[in-house]
């Protein structure tokens, strides 16, 4: 039996109490179940757990390669392969033990209408909160992600708050222009809450074969490479967020405490862990003790205080620029 976390880790997130900060990503940790078969592992150290993207019909996902591991990251085209809604919420969610921490559903579409019927169908379930995976090509816009286009990005939202009262949590994308005039959209549409950010799209190459490694050409670039985009992007986000007190999963290469401790101060209000995951299944104590030490030296109440706490240096008066001539 894992030993109950410190109640100082314990953040209000949308109202549902999580344990600690600490969320689990989706398509990370399957739908819930495949971490547990480490001996030492355990959901309760986690506050949440978001499960893999899921989608109106039953999908394959792309053909193999589908991981690349590449400098200082992972690239993936998986492919949204998942059962389909009704057997996560019919068969799987009846296996998941919503005593150990909060379970959150992703859901992913190529259309308005099947977001909507995929949130629907997770309203009607014991599911805690869901997550809007909004980097999904729209087919009816010729590919299109939704998630890069602030129109449409409401559109989702607007479609999937029709659809339940649970939380709402939107994954915003990287891979545009302007994030939080996206992260403005989908507030004024009825986001409750952002998981910032989703995969960077990138692509790796065999130089030998001069063909690319991933059979879908392009994946999404996850781990230690993207933390610094990551974090500005949260930043970025909080100034949207902060006036009405929507919270923040940061996410993005976090790998130990310090990670944590970094997305927390730039905005978040829990920081999500996924491909170092791969590498430590056991990493979570780590990162959970790391931020107490880190409170006990700062005296600080609980890690609520963090967020949001980046001290900028004051404006400097506008004056030459400093070239020579």
């Amino acid at each position: 039996m894992s030993q109950a976390p410190d109640p100082r880790l314990a953040i209000d997130f949308c109202g549902l109490r999580f344990a600690t900060p600490l969320v689990l990503l989706s398509g990370c940790v399957g739908f819930g179940e495949e971490y547990t078969r480490v001996e030492g592992f355990s959901n309760r150290d986690a506050g949440a757990l978001c499960l893999k993207g899921t989608t109106l019909e039953p999908r394959l996902g792309n053909t193999p390669h589908r991981i690349c591991e590449t400098t200082g990251g992972l690239l993936n085209a998986i492919g949204l392969q998942n059962p389909g809604v009704d057997h996560v919420v019919d068969r799987l969610l009846p296996t998941l033990d919503f005593t150990e921490t909060r379970f959150i559903a992703n859901v992913s579409g190529g259309t308005v209408e099947e977001y909507y019927e995929v949130t629907r169908r997770f309203d009607d379930s014991p599911i805690d909160a869901i997550e809007i995976n909004i980097s999904c090509p729209n087919v009816k816009q010729g590919g299109v992600a939704f998630g890069n286009d602030r129109k449409m990005s409401a559109q989702v939202v607007t479609a999937c708050r029709s659809a339940t009262a649970k939380p709402l949590i939107t994954k915003l994308s990287p891979n545009q222009t302007d994030i939080a005039a996206n992260a403005r959209a989908c507030l004024e549409a009825g986001s409750d809450a952002f998981a910032v950010i989703n995969t960077l799209m990138g692509m790796a190459i065999d130089s030998e074969t001069r063909t690319p490694i991933l059979d879908n050409r392009q994946g999404g670039l996850s781990g230690p490479a993207i933390k610094p985009i990551a974090l500005l992007k949260v930043h970025q986000v909080y100034q949207v967020c902060r006036p009405h007190g929507a919270p923040i999963i940061g996410q993005g290469g976090i790998a130990g405490a310090k990670d944590a401790l970094e997305f927390l101060i730039a905005g978040a209000s829990a920081v999500g862990i996924g491909t170092a995951l791969f590498y430590d299944p056991l990493l979570l104590p780590t990162i959970n003790r790391g931020i107490c030490d880190y409170l006990d030296r700062h005296g600080l109440a609980d890690v609520s205080r963090l967020t949001g706490s980046l001290r900028l240096p004051e404006p400097q008066p506008r004056g030459c620029s400093g070239e020579i001539g």
